[in-house]
Order: C-alpha cells, then sequence, then structure tokens
C-alpha cells in the first residue's frame, strides 16, 4: 500500500505552497523576502510608474455617491465560490471537460496515467480564473461608484492585477506538474498494473482514492488563494457604510 505521509514541509508560507511543498517531498523555507521586498521584484518600472500615478491622482470633484448594495455584492461572491468549491469536492469536470461515462471507464482512464487529471485541473484553473476574474471587476466597478478614496482603490487593484497576473499564471500553472510527480510516486509505491483494455476496473485503487482527495485540497487552497483579492475589495466596499455611521456619531 502506498505510503501518504511524506517528508514534513516547512510551516511557512500560504496553504497552497505547504500542501505543495509536502506532496513534492520538500522543504518551505520557514524565512523569506518580505512583502514589499517581493513586490520590488515582481513589479517592473512601468507597473511601479502606473501604480505611483494611481496613488498620486488628485481627487476628482466630488459627487452624489452611490449606494452599493453591500450584501448583493456578498451574496454573489458567495455563490460563484460555493459553486467552484462544489464542482472541486464533487470531482465534477468542470466547464466544457467531459469524463468518462462509466465508473470503470474513469478509474481505467484516471489510473493508466496523469492526461485526464491534467485536463481537469487545466480546466479547473482556467473556470477559476475566469469567474473571479469576473468578480474582481465588477466589485472594482462598485467601489469606483463610491468615494474618490475607494476609487483609487479601484484603480490601483486593477494596476496590480495586470502587473501581477502574468507571473501568478505562471506559477500556478505548476501546480500540475508538482501534482503529477505525486501521481507517479503513489503508483509505483503502490506496485499498480495497468488493467487490460478489456477488463475496466470498477473500485478505484486506495492509492488513487488518496490522490483523488489531495487533488481536492489543493484546488480547495488555490481557490482560497484567488479569492483573496475578492475578499478584500469586498471587505473595502462593505466596510463604507459602517464606517460613515461611526464618522457621523463621532461629530455629534
Amino acid at each position: 500500500m502506498a505510503q501518504v505521509v511524506p517528508r514534513r514541509a516547512g510551516a511557512g508560507g500560504p496553504a497552497l505552497v505547504r500542501m505543495l511543498a509536502r506532496l513534492a517531498e520538500s522543504e518551505v523555507p520557514e524565512d523569506g523576502p518580505s512583502l514589499p521586498d517581493r513586490l520590488s521584484l515582481w513589479l517592473g518600472w512601468t507597473d511601479a510608474v502606473a501604480l505611483s500615478a494611481v496613488l498620486d491622482r488628485a481627487a476628482p470633484a466630488a459627487v452624489a455617491e452611490a449606494r452599493a448594495d453591500g450584501d448583493a455584492h456578498r451574496r454573489e461572491c458567495a455563490r460563484v465560490r460555493a459553486v467552484l468549491a462544489k464542482a472541486i469536492v464533487g470531482g465534477q469536470p468542470a466547464r466544457g471537460q467531459a469524463g468518462p461515462a462509466s465508473a470503470a471507464a474513469r478509474v481505467a482512464a484516471e489510473t493508466a496515467d496523469f492526461t485526464l487529471h491534467r485536463q481537469r485541473l487545466l480546466s479547473y484553473q482556467r473556470s477559476m480564473e475566469t469567474a473571479i476574474g469576473n468578480l474582481r471587476a465588477r466589485l472594482r466597478a462598485a467601489l469606483a461608484a463610491q468615494r474618490p478614496d475607494l476609487l483609487r482603490l479601484a484603480a490601483a487593484d486593477a494596476v496590480m492585477e495586470q502587473a501581477l497576473g502574468p507571473r501568478e499564471r505562471r506559477l500556478l500553472a505548476a501546480v500540475p506538474g508538482v501534482l503529477e510527480g505525486r501521481f507517479e510516486r503513489l503508483r509505483r509505491a503502490a506496485g499498480d498494473a495497468l488493467p487490460p483494455d478489456d477488463e475496466p476496473r470498477a473500485p478505484a485503487p486506495a492509492w488513487l482514492e488518496v490522490f483523488r482527495s489531495e487533488v481536492r485540497d489543493v484546488l480547495l487552497a488555490e481557490l482560497d488563494l484567488r479569492f483573496q483579492p475578492v475578499e478584500g475589495l469586498l471587505a473595502a466596499l462593505n466596510a463604507r457604510p459602517a464606517a460613515r455611521e461611526a464618522a457621523g456619531a463621532a461629530s455629534l
């Protein structure tokens, strides 16, 4: 039977990084550059100029504030997140990705090699990127309709998404490769032999069940990571009414 617990990874870093390090049987450095130092490496000079221009931009003339329906945005964000999480946990093929017709055919395809797993991982990642990107854009539009400082926040987030988006895609594109290595190690450790074409397997072998669970955990951790900018924008949008009430009470 396959050994499930590899060498322990370090304690630092986001949950997704720690999880991938454990599955790759590598270590996460305990210490690393601070966030400002990391950003100085990630942002090019054109990105820095664009961000500085947004932050230094003079506030626009005062206009009547539009009242954002924070509850509606919160419900929509929760709905999108729940749909993505349900697809991951339920093992449903992502949009546009068909799976084998029967359980036996699915097990045969999943044990044959990593091809089906890679296709599904990439499809899930595309679904997350599209859905979360759309949410982020809608939240920026809602913020831009509020106070001038929130307009600047929305503009700064747009610059950061444009600057860091390509790097995020490159880094997350490495996830299938890490999981492929884990897949091969589990299969070798279990000594699993490929079934003949005329004898598809019905119950999944133990090592495949372990791998399926690990893939779900990794995808959920990636979903959490991708949702962080959305949560920040949503918090800013929902904090505005409370802040205004507090300011009004303080002035009495």
